[in-house]
């Protein structure tokens, strides 16, 4: 069962997670980071790193949000590994726990 990240992320992009992730799991777009469900081994480190509290286990998910299970596999295919950690955007704290962001992703 591999982590999902769902839609707090969406212009938060913090990447604390990336730095404890063993595997190279997540893949970076313009403003929000996927994970690849066929690499993450389920180790469990990312998701208490994530500042933003957007990342679940599959089956733990938020409903509604069930959609981003299979945008992380779509878009970890088209998006580049991320290995290391970056500063966030400047405005991510002005993002963090907004709802509706779905459509701002940036592909």
């Amino acid at each position: 069962m591999p982590f999902v990240v769902t839609e707090n992320c969406i212009k938060c992009k913090y990447t604390d997670c990336v730095e404890v992730c063993p595997v190279d799991c997540f893949h970076e777009g313009p403003n929000f980071l996927v994970i690849d469900p066929e690499e993450c081994i389920d180790c469990t480190l990312c998701e208490p790193e994530c500042p933003a509290n957007a990342i679940f286990p599959e089956d733990d998910v938020p409903a509604g949000q069930e959609d981003f299970i299979a945008l992380n596999a779509e878009l970890s295919k088209a998006w580049p590994v991320l290995t290391e950690r970056k500063d966030a955007p400047a405005d991510a704290k002005d993002w963090d726990g907004k709802p509706g962001k779905r459509d701002l992703i940036e592909r």
